[in-house]
């Protein structure tokens, strides 16, 4: 027994449903340093500066540490 390809209502074929696009990474990074910011907490610079340590960003996360540690 040979089984029917899907197809809707009309016969053409049911396309599957699309991936979203992949987010750009520095968009996501630089979002993760906003919420640390934000946070202002020695817990939340560090953990952004171990997670992302090569970053330009994480240069602004260890300055806003020494400023906290003042």
């Amino acid at each position: 027994m040979v089984e029917k390809a899907k197809a809707d209502d009309k016969g053409k074929a049911v396309r599957a449903p699309v991936m979203p696009m992949a987010r750009d990474p520095a968009v996501a990074v630089a979002e993760e340093y906003e919420a640390a910011h934000r946070k202002g907490t020695r817990e939340a610079l560090e953990l952004f500066i171990a997670r992302h340590p090569d970053d330009p960003l994480a240069e602004q996360a260890r300055a806003e540490l020494k400023r906290l540690s003042r």
